[in-house]
């Protein structure tokens, strides 16, 4: 596969290295996705900076309280579209009922380590 290729609409904003796209079946509002537009370690680091940056900004602007920044890896991990992508979750103040763990919520009962 090739970034041409991959299927996702609605692209919000690109530039030479990256692309970012609203996820066409959103976790919460405002999910994103961070597209490398090449399969290699650079452009999934700039892909990830520039993650975290929209993912901070937003949290500063006070239109998110938090976020998490995933990426599934292999069709173990959930991956149903096989080019590197990264996916940046808003959350907000109680959208789940307990969210400490955050992403290791990913295997049900693993997430609250505090318990």
């Amino acid at each position: 596969m090739e970034y041409k290729d991959i299927p996702w609409k609605d692209k919000i904003s690109e530039d030479a290295v990256i692309a970012v796209y609203r996820d066409r079946y959103p976790v919460t509002e405002g999910h994103l996705l961070v597209v490398p537009k090449h399969d290699d370690l650079n452009s999934l680091a700039e892909a990830l900076k520039y993650a975290v940056s929209i993912g901070r900004h937003q949290v500063a602007v006070g239109s998110w309280d938090g976020l998490n920044i995933g990426m599934n890896n292999g069709v173990a991990a959930g991956q149903t579209v096989m080019w590197p992508h990264i996916h940046l979750i808003p959350r907000r103040y109680g959208d789940v009922e307990d969210p400490v763990g955050g992403v290791r919520n990913t295997i049900p009962g693993k997430g609250n380590y505090k318990k």
